[in-house]
């Protein structure tokens, strides 16, 4: 049995790292309450909503999962003032990048449909304050190869965990601030490869009779340290890199393709209500340990901080699509009769949803960073 660290332990040993809870009150401390304002966008407000998210659009038939918002204990998270962050960002680039969750943020902040980019690298300007925004598909963050390699035949994903996307590196130099993230690729098939050496694999390891050294969530935790040393060591980024923690799933009864489910979810958890998912934890801690190796080989003058939004979200099984993930009016959306629930979706976020206050702290990161570390008053 592997036991894994309790998150209030965790918590206690990030208080010496660049987590941002360093200056004014820790934002990840708090509680979520209910505002009848409501969210500041509708899902017919913005037209690049990715349909699997689109919720009400997809004939979800409750809302009030819209309207709760985190509150930090000790200070205030203002909603995302669009004209406050276009003024911060003034010339300068934003790139989220990471896989298909870090695009469910992107599509949180920006409610223009002009993309002048392409499939890979989605681009949006704002000519009012020169401010570009960016999307980077990089779902693993380190190289990846397909040809054949040692004993893994051509086809099977290499993952070079020791180096970084050689694609993505050579944009760095660009962004000003970078938002990343990255993790759930890791339940996918691929072959980990280490220091010129197959060292394991997920859904892949055809010679059970040779030991498998690194796991899928080793392989994470590797990753995340490339990546990140990659950036604080890089001669030509001297910006701001906010680590978005690992985004947890709310599957229940098995996983996304053996019948787990959220339907039927209509608020957070209560405080005495949530219980501790085991991968979610490991996956955070490797994370947290990546980060932490990273932040010790810092040579560059870019900055390095984490928002540390898993437990947090751990509370909004409510969040997620569920079966509401298209527009088919004859789709399934309740328990068959034989007892299994239908497709579902419980990985991403629905939009409005939670998913807007990732860019809230987005925001209150940046402006912490950029304007001195004061506390919203």
């Amino acid at each position: 049995m592997i036991m894994v660290q309790s998150f209030s332990k965790l918590r206690e040993d990030m208080q010496n790292v660049n987590i941002e809870m360093f200056c004014g009150c820790d934002l990840y401390d708090g509680k979520w309450f209910y505002d009848p304002q409501g969210p500041s966008y509708t899902n017919s407000s913005c037209p690049i909503i990715t349909q699997m998210q689109n919720c009400q659009g997809n004939g979800r038939p409750d809302k009030d999962y819209e309207n709760w918002r985190w509150k930090p204990s000790q200070c205030a998270l203002r909603r995302f003032d669009a004209k406050k962050f276009l003024e911060l960002m003034r010339g300068k680039t934003l790139a989220f990048i990471g896989d298909s969750v870090a695009r469910n943020q992107m599509e949180s902040m920006v409610e223009v449909p002009k993309n002048r980019g392409n499939r890979r690298m989605h681009r949006w300007y704002f000519k009012s304050t020169s401010v570009m925004i960016v999307r980077v598909w990089s779902s693993w963050l380190v190289r990846q190869t397909s040809e054949k390699f040692d004993f893994a035949p051509e086809g099977v994903t290499k993952l070079h965990l020791d180096a970084p996307d050689d694609n993505l590196m050579q944009l760095i130099p660009k962004f000003d601030v970078i938002v990343l993230s990255s993790g759930h690729w890791f339940a996918k098939q691929s072959v980990y490869v280490l220091n010129n050496e197959i060292v394991g694999g997920q859904l892949w390891w055809p010679d059970r009779s040779r030991p498998m050294k690194v796991n899928n969530v080793d392989a994470f935790g590797i990753s995340v340290e490339t990546i990140l040393s990659a950036l604080v060591t890089h001669p030509n980024y001297t910006g701001l890199t906010i680590v978005r923690s690992f985004s947890p799933d709310h599957y229940e009864g098995g996983a996304w393709n053996t019948g787990g489910s959220c339907t039927g979810k209509v608020k957070p958890l209560a405080t005495d209500e949530l219980v501790e998912n085991g991968f979610t934890s490991i996956m955070h801690k490797k994370q947290v340990m990546g980060f932490e190796l990273a932040v010790k080989k810092a040579m560059n003058k870019s900055k390095l901080r984490m928002m540390d939004i898993t437990k947090v979200f751990g509370y909004r099984h409510d969040g997620h699509p569920g079966p509401y993930r298209s527009p088919d009016p004859n789709k399934i959306t309740k328990v068959g009769p034989d007892g299994k629930p239908p497709p579902q979706d419980c990985l991403h976020w629905c939009m409005p949803g939670p998913v807007d206050t990732w860019n809230e702290l987005v925001l209150e990161i940046i402006r912490r960073d950029f304007e001195g570390h004061q506390n919203f008053p």
